[in-house]
């Protein structure tokens, strides 16, 4: 039984210098191929435009050349493999329709085919058109072969199908490449697309898997558009001057490309360009399927991926064309908006363009949740958090996503430098000297602090050396603002960053590394439920606290917050067995250390055995301060310090002299009027110190200053590796006992260690300014201005009355029974 169509369809072919053969799809594979080929259509990405192309926009002003052409395309398609059969009769069945629809007869349809070909010129010379024309009638004319009328009556009794773009599963988010090429057919394969490997050598620089992985990586969570929306964030903030002094201050292209957005700010043009990276992620995505170098799952799975991504941001396809232009023109440098409705008016109006379906809606959300998991699956590795938070500072990091990259030999000399110069972190240190960056003490007292400061429960303003700078106490007022929000990610992205720099250097235990960065991962997930808390928090905290010499990080969060491709999104969120990448000390262990004041810095956490490098030092201050030598002469010492120190030699060598003035002075004369030797001309000094009651030192109990030189050394001890950690606990008990017995708070306790570090001080002409220096820093630690100089604020003294209010979250140091953990 004769198929009308393609009888239909075989006629018309005569009129492309065809034999007639009853089968339009007759022709070998190889011939069909190399047909092809000659006629510009190396490639199926080619055949799609040609086919769109032919069909127009509907109505009568389709060109029949192209349409007559397309029908010769299709059948040459279907018999190379290209397409299947049910595809080239599909759109046979459209090109015939069309034809049909817009011609009464032959006769007109001939008709149309010669004005068509004298507008060209006969560019294709004398090849029989008008021979094939002429017995192409003669048949009409006498009734054989398909007729204009029998073919009529066939499509009005068969439906034009739907155009046959790809459907089935996940298919249809192939349609976001149309703009590129449309996809005609599955699987996708290197008749897809001729030259793909040399294309993405020159454009991309992608060589293999890897490199087409992280580039598609990159695409979907930070693209071309982070920095684009970057700068144009800020350039809202700038007036007309600062604006143009900016752009004139680019150099080559990028100038062109500054001109180029500062005229989109110009007109009011919505400032939205992400398509530009999410189209370009199915692209590539459609040309790791050609090459093989992506599985068919894969692949769909990248372009599902982005499919989700646009359905989020964009209402439909002429926003998503009209953002994809503009990206295009930032990139190019020459806005191209003018040639909007040239570039993709075919796409957005022609009656089979695969953008016919509703951008919304275009996948359904089972086919999205698999391919979600398939993007988190890309990016479980821990690193990735590494990467997420890093990349916040240096967005080039992004760039590593997916499959491990090579480090560069500058970069890595780069981050070598960086840990040792600026972190004082060498190799030989090995990867547990990464633990000091790790501070949950730190972070425990900034919620301690919000909590408080919600509350109107801060420290007074003024203490008994004075009262904090007012642009200090603004930064610790305003800490009520971060209440709300775990404060563990301040911490934590200095940590992640310093993390990077270790793996970037390749100077230290991979395993190792990738162990803490597994550590990272869960606590960030113990502290924060999502990615949108994490990056409010970091906001927050950034805002109130940036770090000094840096400007606020709140521009660049702010985009992880607002962009769906963000890798924060994208991350392996899940919470399960919970280790830190450094020990969190007891709230009593926090507190014991802090007793150590402004002696050193602040001890925000655990300390660890040092490299022989930083022992060094720490020897030769304990040997130049305390003249000891040994693990056994240090614990000697402590135990002194501990059960009498100098407190000791104050009550027995000079307490007694304030309840006898007159032997007082007496003893001062005497050692005024003749030589004195080193030894006496100190006990000379502190006999005028209990005179003058200098700095309250026959007032105050200097039990503070032995504490505070105790916990100083044995935190050095256990750097040492001269005291294990059980013998280091039960120093920190027995200080922080003896703080309870001696003192009622921390103001008590500052004026001890302020009278003891006084009135012990040996003669020096810096004396004034080490009194100022720590008066200063007393203030500070005090009145929590500024929040990081110490913690006294954010903890209770030993032994007082609770006065602090608990945090809204679990963000703290246990061992506290009236906080909720």
């Amino acid at each position: 039984m004769i198929d009308p169509l393609n009888a239909w369809w075989a006629q018309q072919l005569v009129l492309c210098d065809w034999a007639f053969d009853p089968d339009p799809l007759g022709v070998e594979p190889q011939e069909a191929r190399d047909r092809l080929v000659a006629l510009a259509v190396p490639d199926r990405g080619e055949l799609g435009w040609r086919l769109l192309e032919a069909l127009g926009e509907g109505g009568a002003g389709a060109d029949p050349a192209r349409l007559l052409g397309a029908l010769e395309l299709t059948a040459l398609a279907g018999a190379a493999g290209w397409l299947t059969l049910e595809q080239a009769r599909a759109w046979g069945h459209w090109l015939a329709g069309e034809i049909a629809a817009h011609h009464r007869d032959l006769d007109a349809w001939l008709e149309s085919l010669r004005h068509a070909r004298s507008a060209e010129g006969w560019v294709h010379g004398d090849d029989g058109f008008l021979e094939a024309c002429q017995a192409l009638s003669v048949l009409e004319h006498e009734g054989d072969g398909v007729t204009w009328e029998r073919l009529g009556e066939w499509l009005a009794v068969h439906d034009r199908p739907e155009p046959p773009w790809p459907e089935a599963g996940g298919a249809r988010a192939w349609r976001l490449r149309a703009g590129f090429a449309p996809v005609l057919a599955l699987p996708a394969g290197e008749q897809d697309w001729a030259g793909l490997r040399e294309w993405l050598d020159e454009s991309w620089q992608v060589r293999d898997r890897d490199d087409l992985l992280r580039t598609l990586l990159w695409l979907a969570a930070q693209g071309d558009r982070q920095g684009w929306d970057l700068d144009a964030t800020r350039l809202l903030g700038l007036d007309h001057d600062a604006a143009v002094a900016w752009c004139e201050g680019l150099e080559g292209d990028e100038r062109r490309y500054g001109r180029t957005l500062l005229a989109f700010l110009a007109q009011g043009e919505p400032l939205e360009w992400a398509a530009w990276d999410w189209l370009r992620l199915v692209d590539l995505a459609w040309a790791g399927a050609c090459l093989g170098w992506l599985a068919a799952e894969e692949a769909e799975a990248f372009a599902l991926h982005a499919a989700d991504l646009v359905q989020h941001r964009y209402s439909d396809w002429s926003a998503l064309a009209r953002a994809y232009q503009r990206g295009r023109s930032l990139f190019e440098g020459r806005n191209r908006l003018a040639a909007f409705e040239a570039d993709w008016r075919l796409l957005l109006q022609s009656p089979v363009s695969p953008w016919r379906t509703p951008l919304q809606g275009l996948v359904e959300e089972t086919e999205l949740a698999p391919a979600r998991e398939a993007i988190r699956a890309w990016r479980a590795d821990p690193r990735h958090w590494v990467l997420a938070l890093a990349s916040v500072r240096e967005p080039e990091l992004a760039a590593r996503q997916g499959p491990a990259v090579t480090v560069e030999p500058a970069r890595r000399e780069d981050a070598r430098r960086y840990l040792e110069e600026t972190l004082e972190l060498h190799a030989d240190e090995g990867v547990e000297a990464l633990v000091r960056y790790w501070l949950p003490a730190q972070a425990h007292h900034l919620n301690q602090l919000a909590a408080d400061a919600a509350h109107g429960a801060l420290p007074p303003v003024e203490t008994p050396f004075g009262a904090p700078e007012p642009a200090a106490l603004a930064v610790r007022d305003g800490l009520r603002q971060a209440s709300r929000h775990a404060a563990t990610i301040h911490m934590a992205e200095k940590y992640a960053f310093y993390l990077q720099m270790a793996l970037d250097s390749e100077a230290f235990d991979p395993g190792k590394l990738a162990a803490l960065a597994e550590a990272l991962r869960g606590s960030l997930c113990r502290f924060y439920p999502d990615a949108r808390r994490l990056l409010e928090a970091w906001s927050r905290w950034d805002a109130l606290l940036p770090e000094e010499g840096q400007p606020p990080l709140t521009r660049e969060i702010a985009w992880h917050l607002e962009d769906p491709g963000s890798l924060f999104h994208w991350l392996d969120w899940r919470q399960d067995e919970w280790r830190e990448p450094g020990p969190r000390p007891r709230l009593s262990q926090f507190t014991a250390l802090a007793l150590v004041g402004p002696l050193n810095s602040p001890p925000w956490s655990l300390p660890h055995r040092e490299s022989e490098r930083e022992a060094v030092a720490i020897r030769e201050w304990i040997d130049g301060h305390y003249g000891l030598h040994s693990a056994e002469e240090l614990a000697e010492f402590l135990e002194y310090l501990l059960e009498a120190g100098d407190r000791q030699e104050y009550q027995i060598n000079y307490a007694p002299y304030t309840l006898n003035t007159a032997r007082l002075a007496s003893e001062i004369a005497t050692l005024e009027s003749g030589e004195c030797s080193d030894e006496e001309r100190t006990h000379l000094l502190r006999l005028q110190r209990v005179r003058d009651n200098e700095d309250g030192c026959n007032d105050n109990d200097l039990t503070a200053w032995d504490l505070a030189q105790a916990v100083d050394l044995a935190i050095a001890a256990r750097q040492l590796g001269w005291l294990e950690s059980a013998a280091f606990a039960r120093v920190l008990e027995r200080a922080h006992a003896l703080a309870a017995r001696h003192y009622s708070g921390w103001e008590a306790y500052a004026r001890g260690l302020y009278a003891g570090f006084s009135f012990f001080m040996g003669e020096t002409p810096e004396r004034e300014s080490f009194l100022a220096g720590l008066r200063q820093a007393l203030v500070a630690w005090l009145s929590a201005a500024p929040p990081l100089a110490g913690p006294w604020a954010s903890l209770e003294f030993p032994g007082a009355r609770p006065r602090h209010w608990a945090p809204l979250h679990i963000d703290t140091l246990p061992g506290d029974a009236r906080l909720l953990h």
